[in-house]
Parts: C-alpha cells; structure tokens; sequence
C-alpha cells in the first residue's frame, strides 16, 4: 500500500474536520446578538475563516507563532520574535499565549480593539481589492461621460 496516498488523505480529512469546526463557530457568531450590527457578517466570517486556515500550519486549529512569522513574512512584513509576540498576545486580548485560536482571532477582527495584526490584514485585503478592480483595460468612455 502506498503511504503517501494515505498522508493526504490523512491530511484532507483533518483540513475538512478543521473546516467544520471553524464553520460552527463562525454559525455561533451569526447568531450572537452582540455583532447582529456588523455589516456583511457571513461574508466576512467565510474570509477570516479562509484566511484563519490559509496560516494555521500546524493543523490544530490554532495559530502559533511560526504560522504568524510566515503570514506576515508573505505579505512582506517580517518581524522580530518580540513582535510576533506583542502581536500575539494583543491578538488573544493581553494574555500571554503560544497560539492565536479562532474564538480569538474573530474577536480580534470583528473587535474594537485595533490590534496590529488586525489593522495589517485589513488592509491587505483592501489592496488586493484594488488590485483587482484595476485589473484589465478601461472600458471605453461614450458622450455622456463628458463632463
């Protein structure tokens, strides 16, 4: 039998596990009065939670520091250990932890609190959206666009 068909199916069945459970916290929070105010809730819980996977590298459902180190290191930000630790313990609301978990990365990103990481990843988001809306030719101008 060949193990490394075994390894990814191992893998895929821990990622879909993973999935399911992120999706039921992200159902607790559509459904928590506290942020019934925030706007596009599902959609932005489905980008935290693609986002959230994309960087817990150790499959546990947590973010740990070398998960951390290499999300800011690809979006060109690299950082001391120091750093990663404040943005870590800022993250997880002051306590001193090794790992961000979701709970605490969706109070970070829905939260008030403008923690770095946050505000990092806010607005990387907001210039890939720019990226793409300026993504291909102008489309041509008529009469009524004269001023």
């Amino acid at each position: 039998m060949d193990n490394s068909a075994q390894g990814g199916k191992a893998y895929g069945f821990l990622k879909s596990q993973q999935e399911e459970k992120l999706n039921s916290i992200n159902e607790a929070f559509l459904s928590d009065p506290q942020y019934a105010e925030e706007e596009d809730l599902g959609s932005k819980l489905e980008m935290f939670r693609k986002k959230y996977m994309e960087f817990d590298l150790n499959d546990k459902g947590e973010i740990d520091m070398m998960g951390l180190k290499r999300m800011l290191e690809k979006l060109g930000l690299a950082k001391t250990h120091l750093e990663l630790k404040k943005m870590m313990s800022e993250a997880v609301g002051g306590t001193s932890k090794d790992t961000i978990i979701y709970n605490d990365f969706l109070n970070m990103m829905l939260g008030k609190r403008n923690a770095i990481l946050k505000l990092i990843l806010m607005f990387e988001g907001m210039g890939k959206e720019q990226e793409e809306k300026s993504a291909g030719p102008r489309g041509r101008k008529t009469f009524s666009d004269l001023p």
